[in-house]
């Protein structure tokens, strides 16, 4: 299975399982047919009306050709990275840098979809992510992002956002409130790649900047201390 490794800004070397080609083709399967089935409910119901008529031509435009054009686009800046497909498949697009992609990246992949798929009929971004090691189409390797799996093995996933169920459950970091949404992702993607590399270096690495940006100091070895801090996080949030 192909992977890359992606060094954080955080200076955390992380490893992903790059999305197939099989798995993107299927997913942009799933998109055509959520455009399609959209578009046959809008025609469905411009047909009860008289909105073909030259006046009904903004309506038109409006209704069915903007949605269908922008699709990608809006999906991935309002699903972090996915479409409908995308998710279906357990795939999402992210930065080299290992960051979520920024609106940018997202428009420079929406606008090389021309290149890609409409103007040469999928066939360069076929040919680009079978050839390209990170396995990117054209529009990709402009904007700096590539698509990875975003479901590693089940049970363990389940561990990570379970909420606290004990009701006088006592934070043992209260500090941690303090912790962006992106850093939380962070320690997940940590735990992720420790459960499968067995690297432990990287827990070490992620402890010690949660240290120096909390100014705390850990009670636990590496992994525990992590899935404290993704505990205490999940029951302090919880409670806002």
């Amino acid at each position: 299975m192909a992977t890359i490794s992606i060094t954080t800004p955080q200076n955390i070397e992380l490893e992903y399982d790059l999305a197939s080609l099989g798995e993107r083709i299927l997913g942009r399967i799933i998109d055509g047919l959520v455009i399609a089935g959209y578009v046959g409910l809008i025609i469905a119901a411009f047909s009860l009306g008289n909105y073909w008529e030259a006046n009904g031509l903004p309506i038109i435009i409006t209704f069915l050709c903007l949605p269908v054009v922008f699709y990608d686009l809006v999906s991935e800046i309002l699903l972090n990275g996915q479409s409908v497909g995308k998710k279906a498949m357990g795939i999402k697009v992210i930065s080299l840098n290992g960051d979520q992609a920024s609106t940018g990246q997202y428009m420079i992949r929406w606008l090389f979809r021309l290149v890609d798929f409409s103007i040469s009929g999928s066939l360069v971004a076929l040919i680009t992510v079978a050839a390209t090691e990170k396995h990117q189409r054209v529009g990709d390797i402009i904007a700096g992002t590539t698509l990875v799996k975003t479901k590693p093995r089940t049970a363990f996933t389940q561990t990570l956002y379970t909420p606290v169920p004990q009701t006088n459950y006592i934070p043992t970091y209260p500090e941690v409130i303090h912790l962006s949404d992106g850093d939380i992702q962070l320690v997940k993607e940590v735990l992720i790649n420790v459960q499968k590399s067995g690297n432990t270096m990287l827990a070490l690495q992620a402890m010690q900047k949660i240290e120096q940006t909390l100014h705390i100091m850990s009670q636990h070895e590496p992994v525990t201390f992590l899935y404290a801090v993704m505990s205490d996080y999940n029951h302090l949030a919880s409670k806002l």
